[in-house]
């Protein structure tokens, strides 16, 4: 059975960079608020759940799910 991750996307606009997050507090150890347009508790309220897209005027985000295969080990 395939294990399911969140992933967030976020392009930011000005700096035509593009960045994948597992977290958003791992957004904002990359980058300041300042930086994306929104602070941390407001993208937190916003509920990114899958499939989400929202920009401010400074970056675009996207929430998509991401499915990994688990492997057997041998031994």
């Amino acid at each position: 059975m395939a294990k399911e991750t969140k992933v967030i996307h976020v392009h930011l606009i000005f700096k035509k960079t593009s960045r994948f997050f597992g977290s958003i507090s791992a957004i904002y150890s990359e980058f300041t608020a300042e930086e994306i347009g929104i602070t941390e508790e407001t993208l937190r309220h916003k509920g990114l759940s899958d499939g989400v897209s929202f920009a401010t005027k400074k970056s675009d985000h996207t929430t998509r799910s991401a499915y990994s295969k688990r492997t057997k080990i041998a031994f």
